[in-house]
Formats: structure tokens, sequence, C-alpha cells
């Protein structure tokens, strides 16, 4: 193992930014050597984690200052193409929030620059790391329900939307961008078929004070005859499962924990396993250690170890998303991505 520990830079500190401080800090390779954010709170509250942090106010200083090797990137989407971009030229690794970029060029440009500058492009798919998902993921490795042939992902309810960015399709991309950068990147780690064509859907009819959509979904059709969904509503009287998945021996049920106090899409789902005569059982919930991301990137900084998260990855699913979106401009006829996954 190596002794060397890479200097992160934490570029915007949002709702995720303790997240990443502490993940950063708990990883042999890493430490947080600088934060950057215009809210003098926010740079107080990084500071409480990591005390001898670096405080900027201005990213291009801290881009430029010499005292990072890696930048985390947690600025809105609209601003992730231009910030990796500047930060890969100054020779630093990135590691970007989802999702990668808002075009397919701009992901296809972004990781042309960091293999020829040799330096690491990665997107932190936290969701990944979600104990339903890991629970499904292995429950279908195993063979557990036979081969998959439908899967159906859904987050929302009906609420109105927050005015935040993440209800600005021209910051966030749109509903279909802002969770299907989550929910498509689990298609795509658990349905493992070449991709025929895409479908998509956007209906505006409630939250008129937001330009987001307020009910999107997204088909994906596998040349294999599989497919699978994801719907993203805010006009969701009855919620669907967050998961509802069949297989030729059996069925998976992913129900939204309602128990507790949190925000309902921040539980992991209840999941239930149905075998082909309607009996079922709750499962036990696979979970990855902590920090298991970063943990990934240190190993793969210091030791060039694999990582399990890949740029090409992060890179399809935006291009299924706009493929979605295309598809949506002209009332959900199919759209064929260009992929790299094989």
């Amino acid at each position: 193992m190596s002794a060397k520990r890479f200097r992160v830079g934490l570029l915007a500190y949002g709702a995720i930014g303790d997240e990443h401080a502490r993940a950063v800090e708990s990883s042999a390779g890493l430490i947080v050597a600088a934060v950057c954010d215009m809210n003098p709170a926010r740079i107080e509250a990084a500071l409480e984690i990591c005390p001898d942090a670096i405080p900027f106010s201005d990213a291009d200083a801290m881009l430029e200052s010499g005292q990072i090797d890696v930048v985390i990137i947690s600025t809105p989407p609209n601003s992730h193409y231009s910030w990796a971009k500047k930060a890969l030229a100054l020779g630093l690794h990135v590691v970007l929030e989802k999702p990668m970029a808002l075009t397919t060029n701009e992901c296809d440009e972004l990781m042309q620059l960091a293999s020829d500058a040799a330096r690491v492009l990665v997107v932190y798919q936290n969701r990944r790391f979600d104990q339903d998902f890991l629970t499904i993921k292995a429950l279908i490795d195993s063979g557990e329900i036979g081969d998959v042939f439908a899967y159906e992902s859904f987050v929302g309810g009906y609420s109105k939307p927050c005015s935040f960015w993440h209800s600005d399709a021209l910051i966030s991309g749109g509903a279909i961008f802002d969770w299907g950068s989550h929910f498509i990147d689990q298609i795509l780690s658990i349905l493992p078929g070449q991709i025929d064509f895409v479908t998509g859907l956007n209906q505006k009819r409630v939250w008129d004070h937001i330009t987001n959509a307020d009910h999107a979904q997204v088909i994906i059709n596998f040349k294999d005859g599989v497919q699978a969904s994801f719907i993203n509503s805010d006009l969701s009287a009855a919620r669907k499962p967050k998961f509802y998945i069949l297989g030729t021996k059996g069925a998976i049920v992913g129900d939204w924990d309602t128990s507790g106090d949190g925000a309902v899409a921040d539980l992991p789902a209840i999941i239930s396993v149905y075998d082909n005569q309607g009996e079922a059982y709750i499962a036990e919930y696979v979970e990855a250690p902590p920090y298991a991301f970063h943990a990934s990137l240190s190993d793969h900084l210091t030791d060039q170890l694999a990582m399990s998260v890949q740029a090409q990855q992060s890179r399809d699913v935006v291009a299924i998303m706009a493929a979605a979106e295309s598809s949506a401009l002209n009332n959900g006829l199919p759209v064929t991505p260009v992929l790299l996954r094989t």
C-alpha cells in the first residue's frame, strides 16, 4: 500500500457536502485539503469536519492554488462540464456529482480530456451503494427470481415541488435527469443486455412555478426483449412501489418505508421476494462498507485498483436520459442512443 495521501478539494458544499467530507477523511489515501463555497456558513460547517482545510470563496482560486490533487465537484449539473474541463486542464483528478454533464458530447469530451491527461474522471453514483439496491442486485445475480424480463422503478408522490435548482430544467436537465441519474444507473448496473431503443414522456399539468416536468417517464427496450422503466412524478396520489421486478422464477417488490420521520425517498425500500407460487419473504439487507465509493477512489489513486464505478457507465446514463428527452419532444417516438457498453 502506498503511503501517499491525495489532497482533495470540495468544490461547493451543499446538501451532500458533509457526506463527502466525512468520507474523504475516513479514507486512508485521501485528505480534505481545501473547501470552496460562496456561503460562509457552509465553509464553517466543512471546517467542523476537516479543520485543517484551506477555505476558499472563489472556485478558480481553489483549482489554481496548487493545494489539491483531486476535486469533488458538487455544483449544479449545468456547470459540471465547465468545472470538470478546467480541473482536468489543470492536471487534477475529478469526481463529479450526478449527472456527469447534460449532453453526451460534453461527457465524451471530458472522458477524452481525462484520458489524454492520464487523470481520473468518475461520477459519484452513490445510489449503487444503497441497501435496497444492493439487496436487489444480490438476489438477481444469485438467480433467486430467474431471468429478469421486466424492471420498473419509481420515485415521487403528489406534492408541490421545491423551487430550488433541482426543479429548473435548464440547470438540472429536467425531471428525467434529476432522479434518472440514480435510477437509470441502477438499471444499467443490473441488466446487462444491449439496448435497442428508448422512449420518453414529459407531462406538464399542475405545477407552473417550476420548469421541470410534473410527471416524467423513461422506457428502455433491450434487444433481447427485456424492458425497464423509470418514473419520476410529482402527480402520483397513489405511489407505485419503488421497485417492481419480474423474473422467470419469481418477483421482487420494493415497497416504500413510510414508518420513519425522514424523507421517504432517503429510506431503503422494504424488499419482498416472491416465488412462482406467490409465497413471499422479506429479504435481509445487503450493506456496503462505509464510504465504499471514496475508499475505492483512494485504492485506485494510490494502488491503481479498479473502481466499480466507471466514467463510461455514467456517460451512457446521460446518453439514455438525453435520448428519452429527445423522444419526449416527439410524443414518445423511439430513439436509439449511442452507447459505449456492448
